[in-house]
């Protein structure tokens, strides 16, 4: 206890500088070097010791104070920096220098008399000041004490040190750590542990005040040669290493944990986390090379417990992404100064850490394996136990604790796991092995690649890949990157089961597994460890279109490297255009912008003047090469181009200039892609030179060689710079159009564009004169092919030796000219066209009772044409039927019939595409042919199938169609289409087209699904929509034999419920079908038994559960939750309340509701003697689980039924248990083979 001084003793003292100490100091540690009797001196000059001290410690304890000035803070320093250096001189102990806790507060002064909060305190402290004075004004009840302890808060938050203030403390807390430092080289703390304990805790913490400045990394014994803070304070820890100061493992340990502090939190008061910047980085290197460096000096003493530190950092990171990194180096840093015995050791931990039950716990192990994959090998000999040599190989860090976490329950685990394994092919460092499962026959494990193998990976792997032979091992290939050998280790996992995971990876439902997974996969396919396949690129592009932005960019990024890594490669430029070019028209505008860089840097930006004497760089030679993909391979890419461009026209990006450079290219061998991008773009400029198009032109009309898709590009580019052409060239260029046309000697597609060509040419100002032109000249068109048609058609013997492509050709010129000729089309036109589709009558007179009153069974007359030319007979009826309503209402039952009973599938292809189209125009007179329509979706075609979903897709979407009727129920059908890609195609277009425009249609039609597709009409409300006995049949999912296509169906639907959506489509439920079995209003005959059977079943779903219960936010299925901070806890708090009054709410809802129905329909079932009990008990059964404690509270109207329920749980618990005993039987045993295998095979290495 601190005693009140004499005023005028105070003030004596008050009045004594900074020169008085720093003199006195130096007298005695001059007299303390010559090793004089500095206590005889003492008492000689009649100064007594023990009133030294006291004076001392007055010093001391006023510059501790908060509020202290930087006279009183420069004084307690220097009266701290007396008493250590009094203390280290011999005698001390007995002169009664020696005071614990005098001393504790001495070395503590480093601490508090330094500023803190350097940064923050002139806004802080006015803060604080503002909020003092608001204090002031409202009467206090505080004690008197609490008071001053206020009023000296404020006033510390009031002071300011300038530049000069710092410095003289700085220079008094040196003096300090000098003194401190040769206390310790003479004075034992051996007896003394508290103050052991406390020193080492000192001394980080000044290091934690000085983190930013660097301590050299060699350790100094002699103190005078010591320069910074940082060099003392790990000179000051290692001198407490020493044996002078006690057991050195205790030690040792002590100093271990504190360094743990420096490595991950900043010590003020209370631990805080830091932000890994450079300066918080510097000070965890200098703490790693300290502990480093006292291992080096204790040599085996320090062993065991730098195994204890290892363990700690493992323990207490903390579930950050930098902190988690810096916390794997720095383990990585420790691991390298021990021998190979200990690291083996180490490693036999982390195995089994990397399986522990925190997630973070998991996600650090596969962190530290990554760095001490970057670290040398080390080799089995070096161990001094046999049985852990295989620890110390990379491939067992990669097989066992990284490749071994592949099928972590948790998503973030594997998404990690994946991006480290695609981060192994990249590294380069010393013993970096690339190592895949790959099959093999005939290898043992003694065989492998010889020594002069190259750096690329060897032609064997590759090959082994693209055999289909696995025997009953596989083989794992190694390589060391400085060495070039190759190493073969045994591995007992199926290659294609590994080739199979990935792929399933990629297609996993958390976007963070999808992503690491394309990342691994680029790896993989980069180096040549999985074979360049189309059905492994596809798996990149496809992934562009993900639903996940960020998996899209991903996507994006992983095709561009794969790009650049195989740039001759041709199936990796189809999967780059197949990924890149349709995301430009993305919903996501930051996909898009992506997307058109990537474009623009490949094809834009690499676009230069051609010239034949120079050579193509190997970018520009890349960029042909896809432009003239686009132009031939990947056509159905072209309308992507197209959006392309409209928008990097608004961007002003194509100049004279570009434009130039492309045309001079029309003349290279790559001419198809220059021709293909000038079609786009030329309409984007007005000066360009016209006469090398217009070459080009000519030479197209002579020259034979030229492709049809490059002809096309020309007329295309022809018409956009029709408004440029004189008269007389535009005159020449239609003949020659016409002249072609009249041929009749071009592919479809020239036809259709000539025809486009020859309306741009005719096209001017005045409507009435461009209609003129092309009444002009596309009616000549038609007025040729009706001639043609009616000598076919109308000539007994015409069939007989038609040309079958000049009548396709014939059909294609009339629907194509006739759009743009309406009023040229003739009556008999019409008739002859639809002629053409007339099916066989035989199959009509059949069922001429069915026949819609609006169809004239005398339409129909047997014909022998080719169903290529039927098929584009009907393309052509429906472009007629574009232009007249009155054919609408004519045709489309017979376009219905067509579909109904017609056998060809490119007719009825065709059919289903026109009726679409005409949808759009004529929506009210198409609406009563949906269903006709929608019955394709049944088809016993895959490509009809298809074509018709999408097609009703599309409708949907734009709302020409809406969910009347069946069409739901023939859309959820395809969910459970037998063509995978079909099925998979629908899920995406419900889930991520239809369902955001129609937030509540799965939950709408979720409870009439069950009646639907079990055939049940019992019902007064539901299933009651119009359907013809045909749909009926085909559409039925009824029967035990459909049962798992059903609950599939419902799966999906539940899966894509909102939580409110499954709290009320569970009260649904209780309405509209338990309840009308329980009053009888329904028949519990055997189709009634099957309703609600299946409806229990559905109950029981895990889908039904509310997620906010099964899965809190935040968290994935089985994945625990982890220490957060305060924000997050404080969300986790609010979560868990709200938890519980949903909790709450279904429970009373549950007991309200559901169980007076359960009660009755239990009833009822016994005394139908139903099946269906069984049903209802595995229902309870699952239900009960969350209330297995309130099962008489449940169910307290029936206690036969309560004790029934009780019964089932109890037995449930039992086999689960029983299961559990089983698994973990099975999992050790599994685990001792493959132990006992591994070690086996590296005993024999």
């Amino acid at each position: 206890e601190m005693l009140p001084m004499e005023d005028n003793i105070e003030g004596e003292l008050a009045a004594s500088n900074e020169r008085d100490f720093r003199r006195l100091y130096s007298c005695l540690l001059v007299l303390s070097e010559e090793q004089l009797h500095v206590w005889l001196q003492l008492r000689e000059n009649g100064v007594s010791v023990q009133s030294l001290v006291a004076v001392l410690s007055f010093f001391v304890l006023t510059g501790n104070a908060k509020a202290a000035n930087v006279q009183q803070r420069v004084g307690s320093l220097h009266a701290a920096s007396l008493y250590l250096l009094l203390l280290g001189i011999p005698g001390s102990i007995a002169n009664k220098v020696f005071h614990e806790v005098l001393l504790n507060t001495c070395m503590s002064a480093s601490t508090h008399c330094w500023p803190q909060d350097l940064g923050k305190k002139r806004k802080k402290g006015n803060l604080k000041s503002s909020q003092a004075e608001g204090k002031r004004s409202k009467p206090h009840r505080k004690e008197t004490q609490e008071m001053e302890v206020d009023e000296e808060e404020e006033e510390e938050e009031e002071l300011n040190f300038s530049s000069q203030d710092l410095n003289r403390i700085r220079d008094a807390l040196v003096l300090l750590l000098q003194s401190l430092l040769r206390l310790l080289q003479t004075f034992s703390l051996k007896d003394k542990p508290q103050i052991a304990c406390s020193c080492p805790l000192v001394i980080i913490k000044i290091l934690a005040n000085f983190f930013n400045l660097m301590a050299m990394l060699f350790l100094y014994r002699d103190i005078n040669e010591l320069r910074s803070i940082p060099e003392m304070a790990f000179y000051g820890l290692q001198l407490i290493c020493s044996a002078k100061h006690g057991d050195q493992n205790e030690v040792f340990l002590r100093l271990s944990i504190i360094c743990l502090l420096c490595l991950f939190i900043f010590v003020q008061g209370r631990p805080t986390l830091l932000v890994p910047g450079h300066a918080v980085l510097a000070t965890r290197d200098q703490a790693i090379h300290f502990v480093c460096h006292i291992v080096n000096e204790l040599k085996e003493v320090a062993l065991p417990l730098l195994k204890v530190l290892l363990q700690h950092i493992c323990f207490q990171i903390v579930e950050k992404f930098e902190f988690r990194n810096h916390g794997a180096q720095a383990v990585g840093m420790l691991t390298s100064e021990m021998p190979s015995t200990d690291y083996a050791h180490f490693i036999k931990w982390l195995s089994s850490f990397s399986r522990h039950s925190k997630m973070v716990s998991r996600l650090f192990s596969v962190d530290v394996v990554m760095v001490l994959l970057g670290q040398p090998e080390r080799r089995p000999e070096e161990c001094g136990d046999p049985g852990l040599a295989c620890y110390l190989s990379h491939q067992f860090l990669i097989q066992n604790l990284l490749f071994a976490r592949r099928n972590d329950h948790s998503p973030t685990v594997q998404s990690h796991v994946l991006a480290c394994l695609g981060q192994c092919l990249e590294l380069s460092a010393t013993s970096v092995m690339v190592r895949w499962y790959i099959p093999s026959r005939g290898l043992s494990s003694h065989d492998g690649p010889s020594s002069s193998t190259s750096s690329s990976v060897p032609h064997c792997l590759r090959h082994s890949l693209s055999t289909s032979s696995v025997g009953a091992f596989s083989l794992m290939y190694s390589w060391n990157l400085d060495v070039s050998s190759w190493t073969v280790a045994l591995t007992l996992t199926s290659p294609r089961e590994n080739i199979a995971l990935l792929i399933r990876r990629v297609q996993d439902s958390k976007s963070t597994v999808r992503k690491s997974a394309l990342q691994a996969l680029v790896g993989l396919l980069k180096h040549g460890v999985i074979p360049m396949s189309l059905t492994n690129l596809s798996l990149l592009s496809e992934r562009c279109r993900d639903p996940a932005v960020s998996v899209k960019k991903k996507a994006l990024q992983c095709v561009g490297e794969m790009l650049n890594a195989k740039p001759e490669c041709c199936l990796v430029q189809k999967a780059w255009l197949q990924g890149v070019v349709p995301a430009v028209v993305d919903s996501e505008s930051s996909v898009q912008e992506k997307a058109l860089e990537a474009l623009d840097h490949v094809l834009l930006r690499q676009i230069q003047a051609y010239s034949a004497c120079h050579h193509l760089a190997t970018s520009q030679r890349l960029t042909w090469k896809l432009l003239n993909l686009l132009s031939d391979e990947c056509q159905n890419l072209s309308q992507y181009i197209s959006k392309a461009v409209t928008i990097w026209i608004k961007q002003n990006k194509f100049t004279v200039t570009f434009i130039t450079n492309l045309i001079s290219h029309t003349e290279a061998d790559h001419s198809a892609g220059a021709w293909m991008l000038l079609s786009k773009v030329v309409a984007a400029s007005v000066k360009i030179p016209y006469g090398k198009l217009m070459d080009a032109w000519d030479n197209m009309v002579s020259s034979k060689d030229v492709s049809v898709t490059t002809c096309c590009h020309i007329m295309c580019v022809i018409g956009e710079i029709s408004a440029y052409l004189n008269e007389e060239t535009k005159d020449r260029i239609v003949d020659d159009l016409m002249r072609w046309l009249k041929s009749f000697s071009m592919s479809l597609e020239l036809i259709s564009a000539a025809i486009d060509t020859l309306q741009q040419l005719g096209r001017s100002d005045d409507v009435k004169e461009t209609q003129a032109f092309m009444n002009l000249h596309c009616g000549e068109l038609v007025s040729i092919s009706e001639d043609y048609l009616s000598g076919i058609i109308l000539n007994e013997n015409g069939t007989q030796n038609m040309n079958e492509e000049l009548m396709v050709k014939h059909l294609h010129t009339v629907g194509v000219a006739s759009l743009n000729c309406p009023g040229r089309v003739s009556k008999r036109t019409v008739l002859l066209v639809e002629s053409i589709i007339t099916a066989h009558s035989d199959k009509f007179l059949d069922c001429q009772d069915e026949l819609p009153a609006s169809l004239p069974v005398s339409q129909f007359k047997a014909n022998s044409l080719p169903t290529k030319v039927r098929a584009h007979g009907v393309i052509t009826l429906g472009k007629l039927c574009l232009q007249r309503e009155e054919l609408v209402q004519k045709y489309l039952p017979v376009f219905a019939r067509e579909l109904e009973l017609g056998t060809e599938v490119a007719v009825r292809n065709n059919i289903v595409v026109i009726m679409c189209d005409l949808c759009v125009r004529y929506t009210s007179r198409v609406d009563h042919y949906i269903p006709n329509i929608s019955a394709c979706l049944r088809d016993d075609e895959p490509v009809i199938r298809e074509q018709t979903f999408i097609m009703l897709t599309n409708l949907l979407q734009e709302e020409f169609v809406k969910w009347k009727g069946s069409l739901f129920f023939c859309f959820m059908v395809v969910l459970v289409d037998p063509i995978p890609g079909i099925a998979s195609l629908c899920e995406y277009c419900l889930v991520h087209i239809l369902l955001k425009k129609s937030p509540e249609m799965f939950s709408q039609h979720f409870i009439e699904c069950i009646y639907h597709f079990n055939s049940y009409s019992g019902h007064n409300s539901y299933n009651k929509f119009p359907q013809t006995e045909r749909e009926k049949v085909r559409f039925s999912l009824k029967g035990p034999q459909h049962r798992e296509k059903r609950f599939r169906i419902y799966r999906f639907l539940l899966q894509h419920f909102t939580d409110a959506q499954r709290f009320n489509i569970t009260n649904k439920i209780n309405q509209s079908v338990l309840a009308c079995f329980a009053n009888e209003e329904l028949p519990l005959d055997a189709d009634g038994e099957g309703i609600l059977a299946e409806t229990f079943n559905i109950l029981t779903l895990k889908e039904m559960k509310l997620q906010v219960i099964s899965h809190p936010p935040g968290t994935a299925a089985g994945e625990e939750q982890e220490e957060a901070n305060m924000t997050t806890m404080a969300k986790a708090v609010l979560q868990a309340a709200q938890n519980k009054v949903v909790s709450q709410v279904r429970k009373k809802t549950f007991i309200e509701n559901t169980v007076p129905l359960i009660i009755s329909l239990k009833h009822l079932l016994e005394q139908k003697q139903s099946t269906v009990l069984k049903d209802l008990t595995a229902y309870l059964q699952a239900t009960m689980q969350d209330y297995r404690h309130e099962v008489k509270e449940f169910f307290a109207g029936d206690e036969q039924l309560a004790a029934e329920v009780e019964f089932v749980l109890k037995e449930a618990e039992k086999e689960r248990e029983l299961e559990n005993r089983m698994d973990n039987c099975s999992l050790n045993e599994d685990a001792k083979m493959l132990t006992a295998q591994v070690g086996m095979y590296y005993l024999k290495s």
